[in-house]
């Protein structure tokens, strides 16, 4: 795997967008796009730069495989493989979304009534 595709997918993990990591490295969001496009040859010093963005060693970086990453985390003693287990009855569920509903009911009404009074002024 191309470390240019090791990068954007420790970025899009740290939910980093590509305009930030641009900012954050003093180039262009169309500089930054061809890092991780490989377009781009990239210095050590710049990977240096990008691990340290990100949070991680340039060898975690050179090195980054995502199913390791998934593994270790999901295999985490007692995770229950990175689910959650929620036990609720059915008439739980049912009150959170009728109360889910007349949430949105309120806001609707609401935003309908902020519509009227703007289309009075007009």
């Amino acid at each position: 795997m191309a470390i240019s595709d090791n990068i954007r997918k420790m970025r899009e993990l740290r939910n980093f967008t590509q305009e930030y990591m641009a900012n954050q490295l003093g180039i262009t969001q169309a500089g930054y796009s061809k890092i991780e496009s490989g377009t781009t040859d990239i210095t050590f010093s710049k990977i240096e730069e990008i691990a340290g963005i990100l949070s991680v060693t340039p060898a975690d970086l050179v090195a980054f495989d995502s199913q390791k990453y998934f593994n270790s985390f999901n295999n985490v003693e007692g995770s229950n493989n990175g689910s959650v287990i929620i036990d609720m009855k059915t008439d739980d569920i049912k009150k959170l979304y009728e109360d889910k509903i007349s949430l949105l009911e309120k806001l609707l009404s609401k935003a309908e009534a902020e519509l009227k009074k703007y289309g009075d002024k007009n």
